[in-house]
């Protein structure tokens, strides 16, 4: 692994998830002492594939609520005190792995402060989402929702409640009463969820007529609850390497990403710190994994999604449904405009590429690198989704390479136009892709399937540029431009806008009114800023005056 000793490495996905996280943690939890989740629950999906037992044969292993460092047999897994977590999904799951012949016994943590999901969640949120109607979220109505609004509002159910019996069952049935005062009476056996938690049963054998006992899930989990802040400085203390495993991604952060369709909890850098009672100081690389194209599930704008024969290609050749839901997911370009919004917020020190041969039958790949509004550029990623779904998008057409990479073992190998690809990234991002995986390479367990690359910038050359950008947007440019122009380093290219401006010929005057509302909301805003930004100045120069004087006299 390439994080030191007594450091963390953080694995985070940049996008809008499924980037293939699971893969780089995979390859890095070989040398991992322990793999941590700090955020989520059973709503994430990360597939692993493993040769398995002395004949090494190839197994699939899916991992929703279990870290998917547990591959490695020497690896420990923590779920983290920002886990949300279904007791009787983790059962599931970790007996499936273990039938599939992943033995996990004496290596699996639940921190004492993780919150529980229950039953009920999960029909909450089956029941906010009918409410929302056409305006619905597309959550994957496993419960993560509700349990982290309980979390949030002080009224959530920890771990460690499971354990206290006189007060427990009290506890849980206050909780349900307040779900049926909101959402009205719906169908849950309260009394029958309290025993499944904290009585132990007798059950009949049909066929033997022998009783089997059949251990409450509270008193089963308790041989995997540890206090995790602890563990994990103690894991530190003595030079272990911990790998985190993020959740999720970016663009479905509660802050940063595309609210409110987003997830509920932080999938941030910040959020590791948070999920794992770590300081920042104790992170020693963040790892961004993108996928050479952009997908995402559920509702919300999507500036480069393609609604054509490109985005059928990207979905059916690159298998984009998912692990845990089945959803099929929504598919189109590259967009560079996220991938800086989501570097400003994480501050990645490297990147996976993944997916890469996905795109080797395009005669033609584009990549998103600018929005704009009226013809003016935005100077990032915006808030207001209103916005977001108004933007037309600049595109860089780049040659495709039209021959399979999945037998490459070597950066070098590369077709000369796959590299430019690459390149064309990194200049933009000014971060290295120290790691390209291919998804068909991954499935056969190749084990050169994700292959690291020497860096090409230096630790200080990224930092002054993250300086740049934001010096950049404080001054309303753009930090690509002014790059290519003072190093002409970029391809030749051609630029296309997207299609919105065409279909504006055929709007109604209602699409038109809207339209030119939004327009003159943002041209609002963006003079708001600009003013802002003058008083801010004003008031450094002020502060600045102020203590030139106080040093003279």
């Amino acid at each position: 692994m390439s994080g030191a000793p007594g450091k963390v490495t953080v694995v985070l996905g940049a996008q809008w998830g499924d980037e293939g996280k699971g893969k780089l943690v995979d390859v890095l939890a070989s040398e991992a002492d322990v793999c941590a989740r700090c955020a989520g629950g059973n709503n994430a999906g990360h597939t692993i594939v493993v040769p398995v037992g002395p004949e090494k044969v190839p197994t699939t292993f899916a991992f929703h609520l279990l870290p998917s460092g547990l591959v490695n047999p020497k690896c420990t897994g923590l779920i983290g005190n920002g886990v949300v977590i279904h007791v009787p999904s983790f059962f599931e799951e970790l007996d499936a792995l273990e039938a599939q012949g992943l033995d996990c016994t004496g290596r699996l943590l639940v921190s004492d402060r993780a919150h529980l999901v229950f039953d009920f969640h999960q029909i909450v949120d089956g029941l906010k989402e009918v409410e929302l109607g056409g305006s619905s979220i597309g959550t994957t109505k496993k419960g993560i929702g509700p349990a982290y609004s309980a979390k949030a509002s002080r009224s959530g159910l920890r771990v460690h409640h499971l354990f206290d019996h006189d007060t427990f069952a009290a506890k849980f049935r206050k909780i349900v009463e307040g779900r049926y005062k909101r959402y009205g009476h719906f169908e849950y056996d309260t009394e029958g969820e309290i025993v499944r938690y904290k009585v132990i049963s007798l059950l009949v054998h049909v066929r033997s007529g022998k009783l089997t006992h059949m251990q409450a899930l509270a008193e089963r989990l308790r041989p995997f609850v540890v206090d995790s802040v602890i563990y994990i400085h103690q894991a530190l203390a003595t030079g272990k390497r911990v790998l985190v495993e993020g959740a999720n991604a970016l663009m479905l952060d509660i802050d940063f990403g595309t609210y409110p369709y987003v997830t509920s909890s932080s999938t941030t850098v910040g959020g590791v710190c948070i999920g794992l009672g770590i300081p920042p100081k104790m992170i020693g690389k963040t790892i961004g994994v993108v996928k050479a194209y952009t997908t995402r599930v559920g509702s919300g704008p999507f500036p480069t999604e393609q609604l054509n024969d490109v985005g059928v290609h990207l979905q059916e050749v690159g298998r984009e449904w998912g692990v845990t839901t089945g959803r099929r997911r929504r598919c189109g370009w590259l967009d560079l405009v996220v991938m800086k919004h989501s570097s400003l917020i994480n501050g990645y020190d490297s990147f996976n590429l993944t997916k890469l041969d996905i795109l080797d039958d395009l005669e033609e790949i584009k990549v998103g690198v600018k929005y704009l509004i009226n013809e003016e550029e935005l100077p990032g990623f915006p808030a207001d989704l209103d916005t977001l779904a108004e933007v037309d998008v600049v595109y860089v057409t780049l040659p495709g390479w039209k021959t399979s990479i999945a037998s490459v073992r070597s950066y070098d190998e590369l077709p000369e136009n796959c590299r430019k690809y690459i390149e064309f990234i990194e200049n933009y991002l000014h971060t290295p892709i120290e790691w390209i995986g291919s998804l068909y390479r991954h499935d056969r367990c190749d084990p050169a399937r994700t292959e690291r690359r020497p860096r090409l910038f230096t630790a200080a050359a990224k930092g002054a540029f993250l300086e740049k950008i934001i010096d950049d947007i404080f001054a309303g440019m753009d930090p690509n431009v002014q790059n290519a122009q003072a190093t002409n380093t970029l391809p030749t290219m051609s630029v296309s806008s997207s299609s919105r401006k065409r279909s504006r010929e055929n709007e109604s005057p209602s699409q038109r009114h809207k339209r030119e509302k939004a327009a003159e909301r943002q041209r609002r805003k963006r003079e708001r800023d600009r003013n802002a930004g003058l008083n801010v100045m004003a008031m450094s120069q002020a502060v600045q005056q102020h203590q030139q004087q106080h040093q003279q006299a």
